[in-house]
């Protein structure tokens, strides 16, 4: 399933995330044993959407799966902060996704006599170490004292989220988790990318799981690279040519493309200076240059008619056939079907 994506952030969390063993192991890292031993994992179904709000989607990402619990319908609901403080009012918020859910739910089937559990993970990412320290449980952020708190216990309502506060997670805690490469990549770039110039060097004790990426899970990396670090190409160069060939035609195409966007200039170009907005104008025409330069250095002089399909492209089929150009051995094999 496609996933739509807003940020880099939301990008590599769910162009990685979205999948099942990458999921999994988020998972079992973070849920109770005796409600992971319930929940059939290999059944995790991605669902379609968002449950949030479009102005707060830059601070956030989300991803829903379904699955049995016990051999019941049941539902994991799971949360990125990208913002560099918690939100006080978390479980509030979950609380209304988990009723978006449930709607959605009894839309599609009218006839359920029961709710589906919906389980709830927030990751916290901290980018600026800023551990959360706010409540967890929904109750604790009622206005009540202590004595009628306890007598109204009954009437409040309770929800308390599970929480990856990783700010408080160490890198080689996070190294000795039973997570896939890229799984634990994306953990480990949330916490050391923001603003950093020097990722060629910090990301040298990562490089056999960088090795591991598949080619697209390569173009997510390196595009959150260039977009949330301060570090650019040139400084990555030592990195690259230790991780060989397929890595580093990766980075310097995401830089090319990211350059002809104007996405980000400044750091494609090797300098640390603030981040440049994005523009829509003439991308088209800039991936379209990319891939045609990319086409010719492997195959050659080309056919007029691959030229005039590649200039009246849109940017959808752009972005699909230029990763293609790195493994597809012949030119109809990069614009052949999917």
């Amino acid at each position: 399933m496609a996933v739509q994506s807003s940020t880099p952030h939301d990008g590599l969390f769910k162009g990685v995330y979205s999948r099942k063993a990458e999921i999994a192991g988020i998972l079992r890292a973070n849920l109770p044993k005796a409600i992971i031993t319930r929940i059939d994992l290999g059944c995790l179904e991605l669902q379609p959407g968002s449950y949030i709000e479009q102005n707060l989607r830059p601070l956030y990402s989300d991803l829903l799966f379904r699955t049995r619990l016990s051999g019941h319908d049941a539902y994991i609901y799971v949360l990125v902060e990208h913002q560099s403080g918690p939100d006080r009012f978390m479980p509030m918020r979950m609380l209304r996704y988990i009723l978006g859910i449930w709607t959605q739910h009894l839309d599609a089937h009218p006839k359920s006599k029961a709710l589906p559990a919906v389980i709830p993970l927030v990751v916290h990412s901290g980018p600026r170490g800023e551990r959360w320290n706010y409540p967890t449980e929904l109750a604790e952020l009622i206005d009540v004292d202590d004595e009628a708190r306890a007598e109204l216990a009954e009437h409040l309502p309770s929800l308390t989220i599970l929480l990856d506060d990783l700010s408080q997670v160490g890198i080689a805690a996070i190294q000795a988790r039973d997570l896939t490469p890229p799984a634990r990549l994306v953990l480990i770039l949330h916490k050391i990318t923001a603003k950093n110039p020097n990722l060629g060097h910090d990301l040298q004790p990562f490089l056999a799981d960088l090795s591991a990426l598949s080619v697209d899970d390569l173009w997510r990396v390196f595009e959150y690279i260039f977009l949330e670090g301060d570090t650019g190409l040139e400084d990555l160069q030592a990195l690259l040519n230790q991780l060989g060939p397929r890595a580093k035609e990766v980075a310097v195409t995401t830089a090319e493309r990211l350059r002809a966007e104007g996405r980000a200039e400044g750091r494609v170009e090797g300098r640390a200076e603030g981040r440049v907005e994005g523009r829509a104008e003439g991308r088209a025409e800039g991936e379209a240059r990319i891939l045609l330069k990319l086409l010719g250095a492997k195959f050659g002089t080309l056919p007029a008619q691959v030229v005039d399909r590649v200039r009246s492209a849109d940017t959808d089929e752009l972005e699909v056939w230029t990763p293609r150009v790195l493994t597809a051995p012949t030119l109809n094999e990069v614009f052949g079907p999917a």
